[in-house]
């Protein structure tokens, strides 16, 4: 599974796509866990509701992140969500970015 610069997806998609339905939480902990950041992008992990969720290194670094690889973040959450969403399977959403 890959979810590339400028694109998220959710811990729910995530956990779904690797055949762990309703286990978001599950995900969520191994990203927090993650000791390998630079190889897994746990960065690239969000909310479903698009909110960006936490991060071990603090959310103003996950943040930055996502801001530098094309992802754009508005008070906490992803700016046009629908566009830049991986979710294997499902069609994204016209992004509504401006």
């Amino acid at each position: 599974m890959r979810v590339g610069p400028g694109e998220v997806t959710t811990y729910a998609d995530l956990a779904r796509a690797a055949g762990i339905p309703g286990g978001q939480r599950a995900v969520g902990r191994m990203m927090a866990t993650n000791p390998w950041p630079g190889i897994v992008p746990c960065h690239r992990v969000v909310r479903s509701d698009g909110t960006l969720g936490g991060y071990a290194h603090g959310g103003h670094i996950k943040e930055a992140m996502l801001e530098s690889e094309g992802v754009h973040v508005r008070r906490g959450k992803i700016s046009g969500f629908g566009g830049v969403r991986h979710s294997w399977g499902r069609p994204r959403r016209p992004s509504t970015r401006r």
